[in-house]
């Protein structure tokens, strides 16, 4: 087992970091156990290929790939390595380093001239994920948990391949020249990163331009569209009436415009920033959101970086200094700290009680695979449970929160237009932090790295992205029996995977937390600094709270959707889940209830996508039995399933004709569920940013109603809350949490958490006194001692 902080090292492509990355690849290979013979090999040279027909409109753009010079078939035997991808990358590990640059330089190569090449700008660059029989094979014979039975059984005996396919990249490229976005799909072929040092192409599989879309912004061009509005003149002098010179002290947040109307349409890439400006003091980190600046209204056009639009509507003086603005420690925020905070260490002697082998995590009977991608960050790959006699159980084959709204609902100028996509217009994954320990996380860790390509194709590491520790979580459960004394109690423990990101001024932390009774949580937690605005003097507004003289913060909203993959009980292949809801209902008075006291959970089976469409409704204590094997049953003959439990929630509050809703269709219920479609991940579609099409995502695949009994299920539990602020949000928001909770319903034959055994106690000397001879005598209660 790694130390704890010890990074992910495992390297799927020999890449430009240095010969040492090339020397561990091929060691890895060296040292890869063979794979079984088997009499029938399966040529996997033409499996995954994509296109199907669909290669696209680039013809005039791309060159044909050339063939490596000096390469030939034997270039292994003249003493370069081909390295097999089976036995060096899982299938669903996030692209490494070295695979993003040989994606990267692939698709530069392909541009038909250095104009082409010069105006791409790489927005995304990703892992495109295998079928699932590919994970099934790969889990059965090349990866950890080797488990062949999940593959179907076939006449002769398995068959065994000699090799995976090859991984793939998913490529969306911009093109700042023509304004045309682009999707590349890149068999990464290791043969040639090894010869080439990494720079050299894999294969481009299938391109094609994406009409009518504009892609997530990026971060290069947040810092291109700050220093293009200090430059401009008619800003300089809006800010010099407002008292301000010094542009040091302005900070221009880049907001995507959404779409309102034609003059947001996507022929234009378009960003409409906010501005705020720091007081000039010794504060380390001077909080500027404590100073917006209204009034001032700034369209940029993102191809080009030039302001298209510019005008001072209204002068709105600046809020006079807050003197408790700042959350830095102690005397730089001009406070004092407590001083009665004493130190709680958390210390694991004997190490950790997971293990974990690359990405692939075992922990108190739970397995799974961690991912990750720029846009939902943190994803987990293949969730089962060992279940003792009855093996390794599926339960899900992909978590992962997919999108994020926040709607403001102040009708003023500029916080109408405050309805941020956090993942589809920015991306959660690449605005992640880099964790500190005993800070972000305590305890025992281990943690992943990200890799990322930025704007112009290079490769950017996040260090210390995914943090994987477990938490003391209080009582797992207790009893004691009145009449002996005697009691059991456990104590219950959790495994936690976890990432944390900042979008401007929020941070979100997204957790999933694994239990040791068969549970998993979903959680968020909010915090970070409010989103506010400047009011006039003696103005007050009831769209939001006043925090401090001049300054309010409007009432919002959070939204996240979690999308939720599940194979409850399911072998890959098989299609066996379905969706029930249960309602508790009173039963009517009556020979039924003449005590006025019954009650019953009534099931409904939601046979398609539009009878799934589903709200909350706590007074039914409402929730939802997610999947419910149909071929599998308990030891009392019911179906095996698990359940999806609600925390608080509520439903947008914006009217129906809301513009925003336009894109974010998907909120309008919180629940949502669709058979399994491999382009169907993202709930307001793939490009939310500008888009002008109405209802695009859920609310336009649930049209199809395609038959829900029996088949792949995808959840969409779409969760938020409503944020009034308080004087206690400010400066920075104590954590918010919400989320849900995946219950075992019926899966297991009585509590998977009966054999966790007791914690070992440390007694003072009072309870020593209990004693006799080493042997703790029972408590002899009250009540036992009057029988």
């Amino acid at each position: 087992m790694a130390t704890a902080t010890k990074k992910a090292t495992s390297c799927c492509i020999g890449g430009d970091s240095g010969s040492s990355i090339r020397r561990e690849a091929v060691a890895a290979v060296a040292a890869a156990p063979a794979v079984a013979a088997a009499d029938v090999e399966q040529d996997w040279s033409g499996v995954g290929v994509v296109g199907d027909g669909k290669k696209a409109a680039l013809a005039s753009l791309i060159l044909p790939v050339e063939p490596i010079a000096g390469a030939s078939a034997n270039a292994s035997a003249k003493g370069m390595p081909i390295m097999l991808k089976a036995q060096t990358c899982h299938p669903l590990d996030p692209l490494s380093a070295a695979e993003i640059s040989v994606a990267v330089a692939t698709v530069r190569a392909a541009g038909a001239t250095p104009e082409v090449r010069d105006s791409m700008r790489f927005m995304e660059v990703v892992l495109h994920e295998p079928d699932k029989y590919v994970v099934a094979l790969a889990d059965a014979y090349f990866f950890p948990p080797f488990q062949p039975s999940l593959l179907p059984r076939t006449k002769g005996g398995p068959v065994i391949p000699s090799k995976l396919p090859p991984r793939k990249a998913r490529l969306l490229v911009y093109n700042r020249k023509s304004n045309e976005t682009s999707i590349w799909i890149v068999e990464l072929s290791e043969v040639h990163a090894a010869t080439r040092g990494g720079h050299h192409r894999g294969k481009v599989i299938s391109t094609q331009v994406v009409p009518d879309i504009q892609p997530p912004m990026d971060a290069v061009e947040y810092a291109e569209i700050e220093a293009a509005v200090k430059d401009f003149p008619l800003f300089r002098d809006a800010m010099k009436k407002r008292g301000v010179e010094d542009m040091d002290l302005v900070m221009v947040d880049a907001w995507c415009v959404g779409y309102y109307g034609e003059a947001d349409a996507p022929s234009r890439r378009l960003a409409k920033p906010l501005i705020f400006c720091r007081t000039e003091s010794d504060c380390p980190m001077e909080n500027g959101y404590a100073r917006p600046v209204e009034g001032i209204y700034i369209v940029v056009d993102m191809q080009n970086m030039v302001i298209i639009e510019f005008e001072d509507r209204k002068l709105v003086p600046l809020p006079p200094a807050d003197p408790l603005r700042n959350y830095t420690p102690g005397e730089t925020r001009g406070g004092v700290d407590r001083s009665d905070v004493k130190p709680l260490q958390i210390v694991q002697p004997e190490g950790p009680s997971f293990r974990v082998n690359g990405k692939y995590v075992e922990w108190q009977k739970w397995n799974f695979r961690i991912g990750f991608t720029p846009r939902e960050g943190l994803v987990i790959h293949s969730v089962a449970y060992v279940d003792g006699s009855r093996g390794r159980r599926p339960v899900a084959h992909r978590l992962s929160f997919v999108e994020m709204v926040v709607p403001y609902g102040d009708p003023n100028e500029p916080h109408y237009r405050k309805n941020a996509f956090d993942a589809g217009e920015d991306g959660l994954g690449k605005n992640a932090n880099s964790l500190k320990k005993g800070c972000d996380c305590l305890g025992f860790i281990k943690y992943f790295d990200a890799h990322f390509t930025n704007f112009t194709g290079g490769v950017e590491t996040i260090e210390n992205c995914v943090c994987l520790h477990e938490e003391d979580h209080g009582i797992l459960w207790k009893h004691q029996d009145w009449r002996t004394g005697l009691s059991e109690v456990r104590r219950s423990r959790r495994l936690t995977v976890s990432f944390i990101c900042t979008v401007a001024n929020y941070e979100y932390g997204f957790f999933w937390h694994f239990y040791q009774d068969g549970k998993i949580e979903a959680e968020v937690k909010l915090t970070g600094i409010l989103s506010l605005g400047a009011l006039q003097p003696g103005e007050s507004r009831k769209y939001g709270t006043t925090i401090a003289p001049g300054l309010y913060a409007p009432v919002h909203q959070h939204f996240f959707v979690a999308r939720m993959d599940m194979a409850v009980d399911c072998k890959p292949g098989e299609a066996f889940n379905q969706v029930v809801e249960v309602n508790t209902k009173v039963e009517k008075p009556g020979k039924d209830n003449v005590h006025n006291n019954a009650f019953y959970a009534e099931e409904k089976l939601l046979r398609s996508e539009l009878q799934a469409m589903r709200d909350c409704d706590p007074l039914s204590a409402r929730h939802w039995i997610i999947v419910r094997n149909t071929r599998t049953v308990n030891r009392t003959g019911q179906l095996t399933g698990f359940k999806l439990v609600p925390g608080s929630n509520c439903l947008p509050l914006a009217g129906s004709e809301a513009k925003f809703l336009r894109r974010a269709a998907f909120l309008k219920h919180n629940l949502w569920v669709t058979p399994y479609a491999r382009d169907e991940m993202f709930p307001g579609g793939e490009f939310p940013n500008q888009n002008p099409r109405v209802g695009e995502g859920l609310a336009t695949w649930v049209k199809q109603n395609r038959p829900l009994e029996e088949t792949n299920i995808v959840l969409w539990y779409v969760f938020g809350l409503v944020h009034v602020p308080r004087l206690e949000d400010w400066p920075v928001m104590p954590v918010e949490r919400i989320g849900f909770m995946l219950q075992p319903h019926g899966f297991f034959n009585c509590s998977p958490a009966v054999d966790v055994p007791p914690n070992a106690c440390e007694l003072d000397g009072k309870d020593n006194d209990g004693k006799d001879n080493g042997v703790v005598k029972p408590t002899q209660p009250g009540l036992l001692s009057k029988l």
